[in-house]
Parts: C-alpha cells; structure tokens; sequence
C-alpha cells in the first residue's frame, strides 16, 4: 500500500508529464517554432490596416494579400507598402503566382517616387526569369545578383504557396526561397540607402495574380 506521501508524489509527477505534454501539443498546433521567437506579424490576413496602396489592385482574399487580377491587363507596376520604415531586419513570408508569365517582387529598403506610381529600391524579385534575384527597382534598373536557374527550379513550386525568405543586416542582403538560399549580396555603393519601407509588387503585363501571406519580421540589432 502506498504511503500518503508516495501518493501525493506519483500524482504531482503525473500532473507535471500531463501539463508537459499538453504544452507540447499546443505548441505544435500552433506551429510554436524557436526560431521564429521576436518575430512580429505585419499583416492581420483580414484587412490592409498598416499598409499603403491602390484598393483597386490590392484586396484581402482567404487570409492573403492579392494584387493584379486575372481577367484584365495590368497597365503599370502597383505597390502595397508599409507604413513603418524598416533598416536591419529579417522578413518572412509566403508567395504564390497565377497567370502566364506573371511578375512580382517584394520591396526593400525603398521610397515611394513622389507623384509617381513607381518605387525605388531594391526587390527581392518573383516570376519569369527572376525568381529569387535581387533587383535594383527605378535606380540602376538591373538584376544585382541572381541564383542558377536549375538551382530555383529544383525547389519553385509554380503555381503554389512557397516561402520566401529576406535578411537584410548593414550592407548585406540574403534571400532565401524554399530554405534555397539565392543571394547573397554585399552593397558597395555607400550612397544606396540602407533603410525604407517594405512593399509588395504586381508587375505590369499580362493578366496574373501576385498573392501574399503570413508576413511577418524581426527587426536585428539595437
């Protein structure tokens, strides 16, 4: 026969493992993930609040940002940017692209051209021949550097949700699709800006859909 005392421990002991478990499985459920600790949402998957844009081109659809459409030509490039202006940070989000030959991207450390519907600064690029390049938008207008196409192709799921991945760290830039890292680029112009806002793209052209979800960012350092 147990003592009272034994009791009470093999009780508290189940207790613990009980608790311990279900924290388990909550953390799993929720997709609960170390690494992404510090890392805060910028948009709610209801509405555009916090963001800036032409309500036109960019809607809410089933918890994702979505520019461009798939009915019509799109005359011009048209942004969605961020109220906030972010320097050194990591940027996580998932993309998908419908339509023929559809183009996108995902602005960094970038303006707004005043009385112009364009941006200026570099894009972490979508679609086409681009995937995972870093662009140079409305400034030098040129691929900065840019992974192997057999390499991309191995890992791009068209047509379906991919993850994308953006670090940016003093002069450094990295980017990441499906955990396939695709640039890694140093900036040696000391006149490029290291800090702007954040923006998603839908390329001008051909109907097509750009759609966004899950973004969420950490900024680095003090």
């Amino acid at each position: 026969m147990l003592s009272i005392r034994t009791g009470f421990s093999v009780v508290a002991m189940s207790l613990m493992l009980a608790c311990s478990f279900a924290g388990t499985v909550s953390a799993v459920i929720a997709g609960g993930d170390d690494k992404e600790t510090g890392f805060t949402s910028l948009f709610d998957g209801k509405t555009l609040e916090g963001w800036s844009g032409d309500p036109a081109q960019f809607r809410v659809v089933e918890g994702a940002i979505v520019g461009g459409n798939l009915k019509e030509k799109i005359p011009h490039n048209f942004f969605l940017s961020s109220k906030e202006e972010y320097g050194d940070f990591e940027l996580r989000l998932e993309f998908r692209l419908l339509g023929n030959d559809t183009n996108a991207g995902i602005q960094i450390r970038s303006r707004r051209i005043p009385d112009h519907h364009e941006m200026i600064g570099y894009q972490a690029d979508l679609g086409q021949n681009y995937w995972g390049a870093l662009y140079d938008e409305s400034r030098r207008n040129k691929i900065l550097a840019s992974p192997k196409k057999e390499d991309i192709e191995k890992v791009l799921k068209r047509e379906d949700w991919n993850s994308y991945r953006i670090r940016c760290e003093g002069k450094r830039i990295q980017l990441w699709i499906n955990d396939l890292q695709t640039v890694d680029y140093t900036e040696t112009d000391d006149k490029i800006e290291l800090k702007g806002l954040i923006a998603v793209q839908i390329h001008g052209g051909p109907p097509g859909e750009a759609q966004y979800r899950n973004l969420r960012i950490q900024r680095l350092g003090k």
